[in-house]
C-alpha cells in the first residue's frame, strides 16, 4: 500500500512543462497589460529559478522587453556572475552588471560580521565562516536555519545570529530597491523568482528581491517542478546541475547544506503535508525520518510571518 501512495504522490509531482510553460507566459503577458507596464525587470543570479524566469519572460513579451540586472557583491562567486551573463547574451536580453559592493560598505554591512577581517585570506574566509556554521549547530544541536527564522530573545549565540541575519538579508533587500529603482524608471514589471518549496520553508528573504515584487510565476511550483520546466526551457545544463546557492556568505556551500535536506525529500514531504497526511503516513510512505517530517513542520510554521502582515481586528 506504501509503494502505491508514493507512486501516486511522485506522479503528482510530474508537471507538464510545455502546459505549464505556456500557463507562466500567459500569466506574465496578462499582468504586463494589466498593470500597464512596458516590459519586465528581473534580478539575473545565475541560478536555476531566475533563468527560468528571464526564459519565460522572453517567451511571454520578447527579448526586447525584458531587463536583467545581475548584482554580484565581493562575497559572490565569480562563476555566477559568469553564468548569468552569458545566459541573457543566450537570451538576447539587456543587462545591466551593478555591483553593490560599494553600497553595502556604505552602510557598514562588511563590518557587521568579524570574519571581515580574514577578507585577505580568500578561501580560508569561507572555511572558516562555514565551521562556525556547523560548531553553531554541533554546541546547541539546534539547526541554524531553523533557529533563524525568529528572534533571538535569550538564545544562545544571538549576538551571532542576529549579525549573520542581518550580513545576509540586507544584499537581498538591496537587490530589491534596484530592482524597483530601474523597473519604476523604465516602467517595467518587477519579477521574483521564488518557488513553491523555498517559500513555504522560510527560505527567502522578507521584502526582498524575490518576495518584494509585482509577481512571482514559480509560487505554484516546488522546486524539483522548476527543474522540470528548466530541461523544458533549454536552461543550459551548467545552470541546472549545479548546487543551487543563496550566494550571500562564503563558505555556505549550497542550499541543501543550509536546509540540511535535499530538495527532493523536501518536495515530496512538502506535498504529502499540502495534501494532508498524518505524520506517521508520511514517515511510513516516503521512507523518511520522523524528525525530518517534524523538521519541515517546524520550519513552515516558524516562518508563517514572513509570508503575511498582522493587523489588528476591525474596532
Amino acid at each position: 500500500m506504501s509503494e502505491i501512495l508514493l507512486e501516486k504522490l511522485k506522479a503528482e509531482m510530474k508537471i507538464e512543462p510545455e502546459k505549464a510553460a505556456l500557463s507562466l507566459e500567459n500569466f506574465i503577458r496578462e499582468y504586463s497589460e494589466k498593470l500597464e507596464r512596458e516590459g519586465v525587470i528581473l534580478g539575473l543570479s545565475g541560478g536555476i529559478d531566475s533563468a527560468v524566469i528571464a526564459a519565460l519572460c522572453v517567451r511571454a513579451l520578447g527579448p526586447e522587453k525584458t531587463f536583467a540586472l545581475i548584482m554580484p557583491e565581493k562575497d559572490s562567486k565569480k562563476e555566477h556572475i559568469k553564468d548569468a551573463l552569458n545566459f541573457a547574451q543566450e537570451l538576447g536580453i539587456e543587462a545591466k552588471l551593478v555591483d553593490i559592493t560599494p553600497y553595502l560598505e556604505e552602510l557598514g554591512v562588511y563590518k557587521l560580521f568579524p570574519l571581515d577581517k580574514l577578507l585577505s585570506l580568500g578561501k580560508l574566509k569561507g572555511a572558516l565562516i562555514r565551521k562556525a556554521y556547523h560548531f553553531y549547530e554541533r554546541k546547541t544541536g539546534k539547526l541554524p536555519f531553523l533557529e533563524s527564522l525568529s528572534g533571538f530573545k535569550d538564545k544562545e549565540y544571538s549576538s551571532y545570529l542576529t549579525k549573520g541575519n542581518a550580513y545576509c538579508r540586507v544584499k537581498h533587500r538591496l537587490r530589491m530597491i534596484l530592482l524597483y529603482l530601474y523597473g519604476e524608471m523604465e516602467n517595467r514589471l518587477v519579477v521574483g523568482a521564488a518557488n513553491k518549496s523555498e517559500y513555504k520553508i522560510g527560505y527567502f528573504v522578507k521584502h526582498g528581491c524575490d518576495d518584494a515584487v509585482d509577481i512571482m510565476p514559480l509560487l505554484n511550483l516546488y522546486k524539483t517542478q522548476v527543474r522540470e520546466l528548466a530541461q523544458y526551457l533549454n536552461i543550459p545544463t551548467r545552470i541546472i546541475k549545479k548546487p543551487p546557492s543563496p550566494d550571500i556568505m562564503p563558505g555556505i556551500i549550497d542550499d541543501e547544506e543550509v536546509i540540511s535536506i535535499s530538495y527532493e525529500k523536501l518536495d515530496l514531504i512538502l506535498l504529502a503535508l499540502e495534501k494532508g497526511w498524518k505524520v506517521s503516513d508520511v514517515v511510513k510512505t516516503l521512507g523518511v525520518e520522523e524528525d525530518e517530517v517534524i523538521y519541515i513542520k517546524k520550519l513552515m510554521q516558524k516562518s508563517e510571518h514572513m509570508r503575511k502582515i498582522y493587523i489588528p481586528d476591525a474596532f
